[in-house]
Parts: structure tokens; C-alpha cells; sequence
């Protein structure tokens, strides 16, 4: 499994807004809604409440235009 941090959050002169997290896997993600909503709900809690946002990248879910931002401005964690 990889994270991906992307957004805001990469940039040390932009402050608050939400983190931005990829969460990548060589394992296919049978309730891709649900996953998302349990890491961004879990990661949010330990985070003392800050919006948190999962974007899942799996072998049987489509890519999409965030994934590509994800990988070409994120920081891999």
C-alpha cells in the first residue's frame, strides 16, 4: 500500500484547508465508498477533527484526472 499526500497540504506557504490523501493498492477494493469514508473518518479523528479526503487507487477501479494530479504534485509518505 502507498499514500500519496497532495494539495494544499504539499505547500509550506499555503495554510488550512483539508488533506488530500491517495491511498494506493495492488488488491482489488470491493466498496470503494466505504473504504474511502473509514480511512478519511479514522485519519480525521487522529487528526484532532481536520477534514481529511481519500481518493482510492485499485486495479478495478477507473483512473481518474485526480489520480494523475495525485502522482504528478503529491509527496509520497
Amino acid at each position: 500500500m502507498r499514500v500519496t499526500l497532495f494539495g494544499s497540504r504539499v505547500d509550506d506557504e499555503k495554510k488550512g484547508g483539508d488533506v488530500d490523501l491517495m491511498v494506493e493498492t495492488s488488491f482489488v477494493i470491493t466498496e470503494p465508498a466505504v473504504l474511502s469514508a473509514r480511512f478519511a473518518s479514522r485519519i480525521s479523528r487522529a487528526m484532532h477533527g481536520r477534514k481529511v479526503d481519500v481518493v482510492l487507487k485499485a486495479p478495478n477501479l477507473q483512473t481518474q484526472s485526480i489520480h494523475h494530479i495525485a502522482e504528478a504534485t503529491g509527496v509520497l509518505l
